[in-house]
C-alpha cells in the first residue's frame, strides 16, 4: 500500500507519521487490495481533523474525523475507514457467488 501524509496548518513529524503508518495498517489486515492512500491531518482553531482517501480497484473510500486531540482523531479515523472498507469487502464478496447452473455442472 503506497502512504502519502500531508499536513495543513501543522508539521507532520516522524511521531505522527509512524502513529498513522501503524494503524493504516489495520485496514491492510482486512483488505489487501488497496492501491494508495492520501492522509491529510489539519489543525483549526480547538479543532483536529484527518481526513483519508483509500483507492482500491472500483472505488474511492473516504472518510473524515474532528476531535480536539490529532491522535484522537486519528484513532476515530481509521475505525471509521475499517469499517467502510469491512463493508466494501462485504457487498463484493456477497456478489462473488456461483450461479445454481454452474454449480449443478461443476458437481457432476
Amino acid at each position: 500500500m503506497n502512504l502519502q501524509i500531508t499536513g495543513h496548518h501543522v508539521t507532520v513529524t516522524p511521531a505522527i507519521r509512524a502513529y498513522v503508518e501503524t494503524k493504516m495498517q489495520r485496514v491492510t489486515r482486512h483488505f489487501d487490495r488497496v492501491i494508495d492512500s492520501q492522509v491529510m491531518l489539519s489543525v483549526e482553531p480547538l479543532k483536529h481533523r484527518a481526513e483519508v482517501t483509500l483507492h482500491i480497484p472500483g472505488k474511492d473510500i473516504h472518510c473524515e474525523s474532528t476531535q480536539e486531540n490529532l491522535y484522537a482523531a486519528i484513532d476515530v479515523l481509521v475505525d471509521k475507514i475499517d469499517r467502510k472498507v469491512i463493508q466494501h469487502k462485504d457487498r463484493t464478496l456477497s456478489r462473488a457467488y456461483m450461479s445454481p447452473k454452474r454449480a449443478i455442472l461443476d458437481e457432476t
